[in-house]
């Protein structure tokens, strides 16, 4: 297929990018990042230069492609103004998903957030009901960038109900690769008292670009919303215990796939995408968090 991969300079866009080259698609790749003009690898993605907010311009790199995987956002509400954040990630989508629709583009795959929930950037803080938190969880979003990913599954939502696209939303846990991996995780590694809003959860970028490359793939009507987290904690630690030690009984504890499992479940994605994840933090860390020496 024809795919164009947006925010594709990102890190999971460059990972997402390769998958999607290395499992035989034709990958046409945007962003804000100026285009270079000297000879291109063979067999690379094909580049374009784009300001997605401008519809003029999502438009014009949407035409004639097979499938969208839309990762282009500004990926969290603590580096720009509030409605800087909001703007820029829910038009984009708008200009991009309305491009897909009205050019008849069958497949397209929406990159959300394990934030949509809320308790993640919120003014007025809580908990989630439940752990492992599942799409089922409800969702309470305070911050502009919560708020725009949730808005931007309802207009996946509408998108289906007005036209024949067929729609995935993945949201990912923290996006790790081998260049984060002791920066962002090994404080956890180490010290299970330092606490994330998603529960010791984590996922390498290129489990990641797998599930993008699936849900690209996959047949499956409407609109189904995925949260792709590793099946492991960081820490490799109980959960059970570590979920009672920090938190008491304020979050319900349900049903574990494995005794050091995620905060968040992927259970829905392995059931029905045939995600199957291969990688780990021990990959990258040992049991100090520290970089592992190759």
């Amino acid at each position: 297929m024809k795919v164009l991969v947006t925010g594709a300079r990102g890190r999971v866009g460059r990972a997402a990018t390769q998958a999607l080259l290395d499992a035989g698609h034709e990958v046409h790749a945007t962003d804000l990042l100026r285009p270079n003009f000297d000879r291109k690898p063979e067999g690379s993605a094909k580049y374009t230069m784009a300001d997605l907010t401008d519809a003029g311009e999502a438009f014009a790199v949407v035409r004639g492609m097979d499938a969208v995987v839309h990762v282009a956002a500004i990926p969290e509400p603590t580096g720009n103004p509030p409605h800087v954040v909001f703007r820029t990630n829910l038009i984009s989508t708008f200009n991009v998903l309305e491009a897909a629709v009205r050019f008849n583009v069958p497949r397209f795959v929406n990159i959300s957030s394990e934030t949509v929930p809320g308790f993640f950037f919120p003014e007025r803080p809580f908990l989630p009901q439940y752990a492992p938190v599942d799409e089922a969880h409800p969702a309470h979003p305070q911050d502009p960038y919560a708020l725009s990913k949730h808005f931007g599954e309802q207009l996946m939502n509408a998108a289906v109900e007005r036209s024949d696209i067929r729609v995935i939303s993945i949201r990912p846990s923290w996006v790790q690769n081998e260049e984060t991996y002791e920066m962002n995780l090994g404080p956890q590694v180490r010290d299970a008292s330092v606490l994330s809003p998603n529960l010791w959860s984590y996922i390498d970028v290129y489990d990641l670009a797998d599930a993008i490359v699936l849900a690209t793939d996959s047949d499956l009507p409407g609109h189904e919303i995925f949260y792709i987290a590793s099946p492991d904690n960081v820490g490799g630690r109980d959960f059970a215990e570590i979920l009672h030690q920090y938190y008491g009984d304020q979050i319900e504890l349900r049903q574990l796939d494995r005794p050091d499992a995620s905060g968040i479940s992927s259970a829905k994605a392995v059931r029905m995408l045939g995600w199957n994840p291969k990688r780990s933090w021990r990959d990258y860390l040992d049991a100090d968090g520290r970089l592992k020496q190759s």
